[in-house]
């Protein structure tokens, strides 16, 4: 960036997948739109919160379709365009399939970012989308007061192998394949707190691709599977629960975190958008008292990990592979009961 131009964050009212709207209030808002039509291709639509649309194409392909973007998170545009790329094409990759395309969304306050600048974010999402074997192969651009940047992701999936939030049984464990913090971490380097290893784990863990979901999807017993992102990890744990209709618990101590963060909680380092996660679902969670932890599970991901419910057999050979493929913090975090709702534990 020029050293005339506006820091990216300073432009925008929040950040990353902490500006989603919040659950409670999203879910007030679809409760107006009509009933969508049967059509027995739509395999997965939007009646169970999951991370994409699957169309089926005949006997052995699915398409998988989804749209992301968000403001930045960071002041290097290169970043803000890896991390908003990284997230979007996560949700091809949560449902198991493979992407296979995207374009891209842009929007940007014309006369206060150079076209430099611009140029740069775009420029780290087709990075991003190249090491994922991914093309953008176009996309639409408007004239914005809040840089905003993001991709329309396609895939392919096998129609009877898409994983969605419905699929949990209980008998289940649960593996996050990403530690926990990134909004916290946001938080501080917006406030000018984050030094520099606490910005690289930032960094290293939102753009590194959730590719394994991919993979899990051919390993025997993965029943269903979600990424964490703005609603955090006890948000996005409550949707696969109600779509599964079972009770899920959640190990706190056992829930990966990356360096720092929980001393950034103690000395008061959070985002709003943990409090609006906990305003909408709180009521269904139980367990979760302490204020620090709440923090920490109501936490918006942005490029998080993904949860997974899987045979307790299957766990260890399911984790080791996760492990080998890059995900270093990768861990059991929980497991899936009869009943319904969140415990913590």
């Amino acid at each position: 960036m020029r050293d005339d131009e506006p820091r990216l964050t300073s432009l925008a009212h929040g950040g990353g997948c902490g500006c989603k709207i919040a659950p409670g209030l999203l879910t007030d808002i679809l409760k107006g739109m009509p009933q969508a039509a049967a059509f027995p291709d739509l395999l997965v639509g939007r009646e169970t919160s999951d991370d994409a649309a699957v169309w089926r194409l005949n006997e052995t392909q699915a398409l998988v379709a989804t749209t992301d973007f968000f403001m930045p998170v960071v002041d290097d545009p290169r970043d803000f365009g890896r991390i908003a790329a990284t997230n979007a094409l996560s949700d091809i990759y949560a449902m198991g399939g493979r992407p296979i395309f995207a374009l891209a969304i842009v929007g940007m306050p014309i006369g206060k970012l150079s076209p430099e600048t611009i140029g740069a974010i775009l420029a780290g999402g087709a990075e991003v989308c190249a090491t994922a074997g991914v093309p953008v192969a176009g996309g639409h651009s408007i004239d914005s007061f809040e840089p905003i940047y993001g991709l329309v992701a396609l895939g392919l999936a096998h129609p009877d192998r898409v994983l969605t939030n419905r699929g949990a049984k209980p008998g289940d464990v649960l593996i996050l394949t990403k530690a926990l913090g990134v909004g916290v971490l946001s938080a501080a380097f917006k406030r000018g707190q984050l030094e520099e290893a606490g910005y690289q784990a930032l960094i290293g863990s939102t753009t590194r691709l959730n590719t394994v979901g991919a993979d899990l999807v051919e390993q025997a017993g993965v029943h269903a599977m979600t990424d964490v992102t703005g609603f955090g990890l006890l948000g996005h744990a409550l949707e696969m629960a109600r779509g599964s209709g079972v009770r899920m618990e959640i190990d706190a101590q056992a829930a990966p975190v990356l360096p720092g963060v929980e001393a950034m909680i103690a000395a008061g380092i959070r985002t709003g958008a943990s409090d609006r996660n906990w305003a909408s679902y709180g009521a269904e969670v139980s367990g979760c008292d302490d204020p620090a932890l709440r923090t920490l599970l109501t936490d918006p991901q942005t490029s998080g990990g993904l949860l997974v419910s899987l045979a307790a057999d299957r766990a260890e050979a399911a984790l080791a592979m996760i492990r080998s493929s890059g995900f270093d913090h990768a861990a059991v975090v929980g497991r899936v009961l009869e009943g319904r709702g969140v415990r913590v534990l």
